[in-house]
């Protein structure tokens, strides 16, 4: 763990970090006790008046001074995070550098918080109201597996920037690349107590949510686990943002440029072996160009060969990584049983790999299912691995239709170049974001959250700022 500027042992039960890959043992950590929950927030609190103090500009400073020790020491962080989570090397990469990306735009950004000046009524007097934002001081930041330090700088960098501290709990499976995060930020000069970090499974979490000085919780993970940690964080009415499951729908209609949709819903799907919360998860292709829509993707998805993300296939095959626990590939596995028992057809792949076994990595071949029932769990579940199930539709009321018909609100796409069609789906898709003729992709500068069961609030954009922030109002009178 990462407490008040140094390493802290921990309290609790040990805990072994294997790379998904392999199966070898990395390292040990320790699961964090209430106990050890209890001092991060108290380093945290302790620190937090003197950050929430601290000139904008000096803070703004400070961040960019992390972001650069953190980019002279890339190559140790991505091998550390491609050894504990599973990814390639190359998806490694991309994730650093997003990660980067996110701390310096909030390192800008904290100059940037704005309050508002209002003329008042002047019937008790002449008067005028001043709106400001405050910190809330410490943040409990809960980051999943699947990205682990673009997922942190979603919540650390606003977090930081609006002069809050923070306690965060990494996935128990992929801690190691936070907490060297936490190291080299304080290295590079965040004061002591500002970023702590705890690990630790379910029970540290729930011990952070519930813990009373923390009134500021940042969750991102599966939609069961949201509602649990809501459950601990209503009775203290605590702020609370979620970005939780999704079965993001993607729509592709004849006029698209089709090469490109194949391409872009192709990396979107099985980047990071489809453990991916924002993904086209469920294609709606037009009957016109379904059959070569199938025909073409299936052929870009059999160049995946699933292997270890420190290696490179030969040409022109693709590297793909492991699901990231066997628990993991296992649901995926009953997820498409359930779909081909009642008449799904795997077009390729769809299976695990031939002597995947937990001991020497979880590699499942990526697929592509056409006649999916919409009852099966493909279809009304959230597919957290790289299969895509695919069907024909005759219009864009069809499409819209079925893509809303879903529990989940997170993302959604469409491909076409017509205006109309564009327009429909930006207003009628339900979701809390549609990219039309674009990949998937969560930019710094555009808000990103979802709706119904997908979550709470919002990431990135000047909009996550203002919600790492409270309103508070003053009334200036006695002015005549």
């Amino acid at each position: 763990m990462w407490i008040n500027g140094s390493g802290h042992p921990g309290s609790g039960d040990g805990r072994e970090i294997v790379n998904p890959g392999t199966g070898a043992t990395l390292d040990t950590t320790v699961d964090g006790t209430g106990d050890d929950v209890a001092a991060a927030v108290e380093a945290a609190a302790a620190a937090a008046p003197e950050w929430a103090a601290t000139d904008t500009t000096k803070r703004a400073k400070i961040l960019h001074a992390v972001a650069d020790a953190l980019q002279e020491q890339s190559s140790d962080i991505v091998a550390t995070l491609v050894a504990e989570q599973g990814k390639p090397t190359l998806e490694a990469n991309g994730e650093f550098h997003h990660m980067l990306a996110g701390l310096r735009y909030y390192a800008d950004a904290a100059t940037k918080v704005r309050g508002t000046y209002q003329d008042l009524p002047s019937q008790f007097g002449p008067a005028y109201g001043l709106i400001l934002r405050r910190p809330f001081g410490v943040v409990g930041a809960i980051i999943p597996w699947n990205f682990p330090l673009t997922l942190l700088a979603n919540k650390l960098g606003p977090a930081l920037a609006a002069g809050n501290t923070v306690v965060a709990k990494p996935s128990e499976t992929t801690p190691l690349s936070t907490l060297k995060v936490a190291q080299i930020a304080t290295e590079a000069g965040l004061p002591d107590g500002v970023f702590n970090v705890v690990t630790g499974a379910g029970a540290t979490g729930q011990a952070l949510v519930g813990h009373p000085e923390v009134r500021r919780i940042a969750f991102t993970g599966s939609t069961a686990t949201g509602q649990k940690l809501m459950e601990t964080a209503g009775p203290m009415l605590k702020h609370v943002s979620l970005e939780l499951g999704g079965s993001d729908p993607t729509i592709v209609l004849p006029d698209a440029d089709l090469d490109g949709a194949i391409k872009n819903i192709q990396i979107g799907r099985y980047w990071n072996a489809g453990q991916v919360c924002l993904a086209p998860k469920r294609a709606f292709v037009h009957a016109d160009v379904f059959d070569e829509f199938v025909e073409k993707l299936s052929s870009r998805i059999q160049r995946y060969e699933p292997g270890d993300g420190t290696t490179k296939p030969d040409k022109p095959h693709l590297r793909i990584g492991p699901m990231h626990t066997a628990a993991q590939r296992d649901l995926l596995v009953e997820q498409v049983a359930d779909a081909t028992d009642a008449g799904a057809e795997m077009v390729t792949g769809g299976h695990v790999v031939d002597g995947s076994s937990e001991g020497d990595g979880h590699f499942y071949q990526p697929g592509l299912a056409v006649n999916v029932p919409t009852d099966s769990r493909l279809a009304t579940e959230e597919v957290f691995g790289p299969v895509l199930p695919v069907w024909s539709i005759d219009s864009l009321d069809e499409a819209i239709e079925r893509a809303n018909d879903t529990q989940f609100g997170l993302g959604s796409s469409i491909w076409t170049t017509d205006a109309a069609a564009i327009q429909r789906a930006v207003n009628d898709i339900d979701a809390g974001i549609t990219w039309v003729n674009q990949l998937h992709y969560g930019y710094d500068e555009m808000p990103f959250g979802g709706t119904k069961m997908s979550g709470l609030g919002k990431e990135h954009g000047l909009e996550a700022l203002a919600e790492y922030s409270e309103l508070k109002s003053s009334v200036v009178g006695g002015l005549a």
